[in-house]
């Protein structure tokens, strides 16, 4: 009698239970139904982008920019990039593709630069066009705080051993300075002008790619044309001499978040 009591106790606990789960889930049911988020989630998986060329065809760079801006739909004035796929081992140190380049219309962005020169030449590199003049207490503030509010850091060799205590807060920003894209040089001044007026450093990325923007979406089609050839010029110059076959495998031209269009080699 004992055992069956029990057991008729732990059938009404889970019906309890299995009731409670019900009512639990209920609400959630019609509020699913009420907002319809639902079906919104399902019609936003069921949306496609539609685009006006042939996603297997390859263009002009005249036809390529025009494509590529009118099948941009973004509510703001999107920055237009171009992609290389490049023919390199990613994996050996020689093969690395990088280098600088001066646009010759720009790319339509406000580049914040931060000198980091002598005392005897920071009136000179505020002159030229410097933001913020790296000095100690600015070096200070960055080391206490870890904010970084610049896009580019120009030094002097001279000055670079200053920069060791916030030589990982840069680093890992992309911000630490280089001989290797001009960013530490002896004549600070001529680079903080070059950089003011659109010099642009590029790097392959771990997949053998080049990302590199030319410009904004407002530009006219002949100044994207302009700056994609000046680019075009540098990167083949870029080719490392050890990479052998094809360098440049394709080029791609697209929007901030538009469809990409094939450009013809």
């Amino acid at each position: 009698m004992a055992k069956k009591a029990v057991e008729e106790t732990k059938d009404e606990v889970k019906e309890v239970a299995e009731e409670t789960v019900v009512e639990a889930e209920k609400p959630v049911e019609e509020k699913k139904a009420k907002t319809g988020k639902g079906k919104k989630a399902k019609a936003m998986k069921k949306k496609k982008v539609v685009v006006t060329f042939d996603r297997t065809k390859n263009y002009s760079i005249t036809e390529a920019v025009k494509l590529a801006k009118e099948n941009s739909h973004e509510k703001f004035d999107a920055s237009v990039d171009v992609h290389f796929n490049l023919g390199i081992d990613t994996a050996k140190g020689e093969q690395q593709v990088r280098g600088t380049v001066v646009l010759p219309h720009g790319v339509g962005k406000t580049v914040r630069i931060v000198a980091f020169v002598e005392p005897g030449k920071e009136a000179e590199a505020k002159a030229a066009g410097a933001d913020f003049i790296g000095n100690d207490e600015f070096i200070d503030k960055i080391k206490k705080t870890e904010k970084t509010e610049f896009d580019l850091a120009i030094a002097e060799p001279a000055v670079m051993k200053k920069l060791g205590m916030i030589a990982k807060i840069l680093g890992t920003r992309g911000l630490m300075p280089s001989p290797k894209n001009d960013t530490v040089t002896v004549d600070p001044i001529k680079a903080i002008a070059e950089f003011k007026k659109g010099k642009l450093g590029f790097k392959n990325d771990d997949t053998g790619n080049l990302h590199i923007t030319i410009g904004r979406k407002s530009f006219a089609d002949a100044k994207l044309v302009d700056n994609f050839q000046t680019l075009l010029e540098i990167v083949k110059k870029a080719k490392p001499s050890s990479s052998k076959g094809t360098f440049i495998k394709s080029i791609t031209i697209t929007t901030s978040m538009g469809a990409g269009v094939k450009v013809q080699l």
